[in-house]
């Protein structure tokens, strides 16, 4: 599988995994917990090995938004799978395209539209604070995924309307490329 990070090469996740997941999953063996969800490991690579930023036990927004259209394998099997402890019998499939979220409103062609400061009125959806709305595309390439959500966020429009133009380029600029400005 192709990473989504590009300086999250096989020596990089293989550090993450001995120094990070491991250990946490064996402190909480050791520790008597009988942990069973989501751990979301927050990470940044320093100088070529991974430092931990944050845990969390759930999914955060945007990760949400970009991890569970990949999903191919009913999410509901593995949430069961998880509570009877036989998630490592399960199946688990990800869909090895892009996605990536950008935040916007409606008008949406080829992506998938997150609402979160939304709501309805008289039939109509409406802002109502904070992040609006999330914007995910599927692409083959990381820069075509990008280039979907931020079309659609084109086609936009709301009273005091913005949104971040940087989603990814970090990303991009580490594989030596630039994506085109989005004005």
């Amino acid at each position: 599988a192709v990473s989504p990070v590009p300086f999250a090469d096989e020596e990089f996740n293989r550090k993450v995994e001995e120094r990070i997941v491991r250990p946490t999953v064996e402190g909480l063996k050791k520790d008597g917990i009988d942990y069973r969800g989501f751990i979301f490991f927050g990470l940044m690579n320093k100088g070529g090995d991974p430092a931990v930023i944050e845990y969390n036990v759930r999914m955060g927004d945007p990760e949400t938004e970009v991890v569970m259209p990949r999903l191919k394998t009913d999410i509901l099997e593995l949430f069961e799978a998880t509570a009877l402890g036989k998630l490592a019998d399960s199946a688990f499939e990800l869909d090895e395209r892009y996605c990536t979220t950008i935040t916007g409103l409606d008008n949406i062609e080829w992506s998938i539209v997150f609402h979160a400061g939304t709501k309805e009125a008289d039939g109509q959806i409406l802002t109502n604070g904070g992040r609006v709305m999330a914007v995910s595309s599927f692409g083959t390439q990381m820069e075509q995924a990008l280039k979907q959500s931020y079309a659609n966020v084109a086609r936009l429009s709301f009273k005091d309307m913005s949104y971040r133009r940087d989603i990814g380029q970090d990303l991009i600029e580490v594989k030596g490329k630039k994506l085109e400005a989005i004005s």
